[in-house]
C-alpha cells in the first residue's frame, strides 16, 4: 500500500456498487522524494486512481499527523517506503466510489481510515474497504482523522499487550497528546483509576476532562512524590510510557509489585537499574502498532467505533493546518507540551 497516490491511474469502475461519477485523474498530495528533514515534503500534482476489487476511494477531509510519520520520512524507521511516496496512515472523509465486491460502504458514507502507509496526505486516498470504518454524524472529520494510530495504539497498549483490568491504577505518562488522551478515555471507560501527567495547565485540564482521576505536572520537581502519594505509597499497577528514554528508570521505582511498564514511545537510549524490576517482579513490555494482527485490528476498531458512537471517545484536536503546511506539522508534532492531535486539511 506504499505510495498509493503515485500509482498509475486506471479507469473508474462502477462495479460492485461503484457510483459512476466523474473520476479525477489527478490530485494534490504531499510527496516525499528523498528521506530527510521536513522540507523534503512537497505539495505536488500526482496521478489518482479508481478503487479496485475490495477497495474504496475516499475524498479526504482531514489527515492525522503522527510522530511515526516523521520517523518514516526521516529514514530513521524500520519501515522505509520506496521513493517517491505519499505519507500517511490516518484520515477521515466521504466515500466517493467503491470497487467490485464492496457492500459495506456506498457513495457519501462518512468514514475514518486506518490504512498503514496508504498515502493519506492527499486530496483522495484509495484503501482496502477493511481499512475504513464508520464515522458517526456527531463526530467531526478532524476527530475521525485523530482516531487511527493514536487510539489503536492506546487500545493495543492497554488491553492487548499490558492486560489492563478494571480496578487497577494506571499512570499515563504524557496524557495530553493524541495517544495520551486516547489512553485516558479508554482506561477510564474500562474502570481503571487513571493518573495522567503533562507539562501544561491546558493539557492537564484536558486529561482531567477526559477521565483522569489525578493529574500531575511532570515538570514539577516533586512530581514523582505526588504520584506515590496518590497511590498511598503502593505504586501503580501499570504505566503507559510515551518517552521511555527520559522516564523508564523512574518508572521502575513507581510501579507496585507485579506491575508493568508499557513502552509506547522512545527517542533514545537510557540506563536503568534492573534490581528495581527484580524486587517488584515487574514486567517491561514493548509494542508497535505495525505488529498487530488482523484479529487484533478487528477487535481494536470494533471497540473504537462503539466508543465513538456512544460518546465515550472524544478525540481532542489541538491544531488544524492546511495540507500544504505538512512540513510545519511534522515539526510541531515532536514539540514538548503536546495538546491533542494535529490534523491537516486538504
Amino acid at each position: 500500500m506504499i505510495a498509493s497516490g503515485l500509482r498509475s491511474p486506471r479507469r473508474a469502475s462502477t462495479s460492485g456498487g461503484g457510483t459512476g461519477s466523474r473520476f479525477h485523474t489527478h490530485m494534490k498530495a504531499i510527496v516525499v522524494g528523498e528521506f530527510g528533514a521536513p522540507d523534503v515534503m512537497k505539495l505536488s500534482d500526482v496521478a489518482a486512481r479508481s478503487p479496485g476489487a475490495g477497495e474504496v476511494s475516499i475524498v479526504v477531509r482531514a489527515v492525522g499527523v503522527n510522530p511515526v510519520d516523521t520517523y518514516i520520512r526521516s529514514g530513521a524507521h524500520a519501515i522505509r517506503p520506496q521513493l517517491p511516496y505519499v505519507p500517511g496512515t490516518d484520515a477521515a472523509g466521504d466515500v466517493e466510489s467503491v470497487g467490485a465486491g464492496v457492500t459495506a460502504f456506498k457513495r457519501g458514507d462518512r468514514v475514518y481510515v486506518f490504512a498503514p502507509n496508504a498515502g493519506t496526505y492527499a486530496e483522495r486516498v484509495v484503501c482496502a474497504a477493511d481499512h475504513a470504518h464508520p464515522l458517526p454524524a456527531h463526530a467531526t472529520f478532524a476527530q475521525g482523522a485523530a482516531l487511527g494510530v493514536p487510539y489503536a495504539t492506546a487500545y493495543r497498549a492497554l488491553f492487548q499487550r499490558a492486560g489492563a483490568r478494571p480496578g487497577e491504577t494506571v499512570l499515563i505518562h504524557g496524557a495530553t497528546g493524541g495517544v495520551g488522551i486516547a489512553a485516558v478515555e479508554l482506561a477510564h471507560a474500562r474502570g481503571l483509576t487513571v493518573i495522567g501527567t503533562g507539562g501544561t495547565d491546558r493539557g492537564l485540564q484536558a486529561a482531567r476532562d477526559h477521565g483522569a482521576d489525578v493529574v500531575v505536572n511532570h515538570r514539577a520537581e516533586n512530581y514523582v512524590d505526588e504520584i506515590r502519594q496518590a497511590t498511598g505509597g503502593r505504586g501503580v499497577d501499570l504505566i503507559v510510557e510515551m518517552l521511555a528514554n527520559v522516564n523508564l528508570d523512574r518508572d521502575l521505582g513507581l510501579i507496585a509489585k507485579h506491575g508493568r511498564v508499557m513502552v509506547v514511545g522512545n527517542r533514545g537510549r537510557i540506563e536503568i537499574n534492573p534490581r528495581d524490576a527484580m524486587s517488584r517482579d515487574a514486567t517491561i513490555l514493548g509494542m508497535t502498532l505495525f505488529n498487530a494482527t488482523l484479529a487484533d485490528l478487528r477487535e481494536i476498531h470494533a471497540a473504537l467505533v462503539a466508543g465513538l458512537a456512544d460518546g465515550t471517545l472524544r478525540p481532542v484536536i489541538g491544531r488544524e493546518m492546511p495540507l500544504a503546511e505538512a512540513a510545519g506539522a511534522h515539526e510541531a508534532v515532536l514539540q514538548p507540551g503536546a495538546y491533542g492531535k494535529i490534523v491537516l486539511t486538504p
